[in-house]
């Protein structure tokens, strides 16, 4: 397809902005991208490179000319520093405001109490004596203790089991910087992709279901075998936040589910690791929503166009067979669509692709067996990162 849309600006390079420069081939739009390097995963297919640091806000003046409007492939920006630039007319989405209190988790969280969305039991750090440590009445170990900004992947979180852990880490961290985390024993981790365009429309994306390994996404069904009542609740969740923040763009909510009903784990306010399998599996992925939305094209209303889809993630590896054989195995897998993020080298544990598998069962109960199937076999290519 065609488009007549002007030159739109990414902040940051890596593999969620390329996949949204794959998007953009499609409908014909330029893309300028700042990164600080002509090898960073966005470049290829780019129509623009700054090279800056996407916190380099002299950078960001630069990546902005002739752009339509600009968005974010991470929440990691100096929001501070952009607001002169959007009180210039600069375009963002999500503005500034809306991204704002996302951007930290603690932030996250007093929003989350404000809206009185189910999330579980938190406080800050700071409210913890250093002097006699000990947890909020009611609580009891293990918990999780989270940097307030830039924690992903499992970066940034540590289970705490005693008071003699909570006190160490109260000598190695600033406290104004974490949070502390009721421990939920949860039956299954959820996520759910929406957008919102600047008209107030909101899309929404199938809920899913998603697994961690040693605390990265390892895979993701879509859509998740959940009743109805619990994706409006999600749905209903997900609405409160665009509609109180005025959100524009794609966000992403990650739940836990067990015996306390659902809780929001994370916010990120961008596209998400959650949502990759929407490029294969509807006709309009996460990347394509937010494309459109920046871009000022109509948005398509996302619809699955395969009963299901599975999408693992690929982590680097070390003394496994060649990388080479790896890819060609996985692109004879049927229904498998492989992406590449172009990442070199192979570093243990860096995320270096996805492969999607669609899945054309009628029911839930068939689509489970065929992803369990499909996991066995990508996982026998490509085994998980140790």
């Amino acid at each position: 397809m065609t488009s007549t849309a002007e030159m739109i600006g990414v902040v940051g390079g890596g593999q969620l902005a390329r996949m949204l420069v794959q998007a953009a081939a499609e409908r014909d739009v330029p893309i300028a991208v700042q990164t600080p390097s002509g090898q960073d995963p966005a470049c290829e297919g780019a129509t623009r490179q700054v090279s800056a640091d996407p916190r380099d806000v002299a950078g960001t003046r630069d990546l902005v000319q002739g752009c339509c409007g600009v968005t974010f492939e991470n929440e990691w920006v100096d929001i501070a520093a952009l607001r002169p630039l959007e009180r210039q007319g600069v375009c963002f989405s999500p503005g500034l405001k809306a991204l704002s209190p996302l951007v930290d988790k603690l932030s996250q969280r007093r929003l989350l109490d404000e809206l009185a969305i189910p999330a579980p039991p938190w406080c800050p750090l700071s409210e913890i004596s250093p002097s006699q440590p000990a947890l909020p009445k009611g609580w009891r170990f293990p918990v999780m203790a989270k940097a307030s900004r830039g924690g992903y992947d499992g970066k940034g979180t540590l289970a705490l089991h005693s008071i003699e852990e909570l006190a160490q880490l109260l000598r190695r961290v600033e406290a104004d910087d974490w949070l502390l985390e009721s421990w939920v024993d949860f039956e299954r981790e959820l996520a759910l992709v929406v957008s919102r365009d600047r008209q107030g429309r909101v899309r929404s994306f199938p809920l899913v279901e998603t697994h961690q390994h040693r605390h990265v996404c390892d895979w993701v069904l879509a859509p998740a075998p959940a009743d109805q009542a619990i994706e409006a609740l999600a749905y209903n969740v997900a609405v409160s936040l665009l509609t109180k923040l005025d959100y524009v763009g794609v966000l992403a909510l990650e739940f836990f589910f067990g015996l306390d009903g659902l809780q929001v784990n994370e916010i990120a306010p961008r596209t998400h690791n959650s949502g990759h399998f929407s490029i294969d599996a509807c006709n309009s992925s996460q990347f394509d929503q937010q494309l459109c939305i920046v871009a000022g094209l109509p948005v398509p209303m996302p619809q699955l166009i395969s009963n299901g889809a599975l999408m693992v993630n690929l982590l680097g590896l070390e003394g496994a067979a060649p990388l080479e054989e790896r890819l060609a195995a996985l692109r004879q897998l049927s229904n498998a669509h492989l992406h590449w993020y172009g990442k070199s080298p192979e570093t243990p544990g860096r995320k270096l692709g996805h492969v999607t598998v669609l899945l054309p069962g009628p029911d839930a109960d068939a689509r489970a067996e065929q992803s369990s199937q499909a996991l066995k076999q990508v996982r026998a290519i490509w085994p998980n990162s140790a």
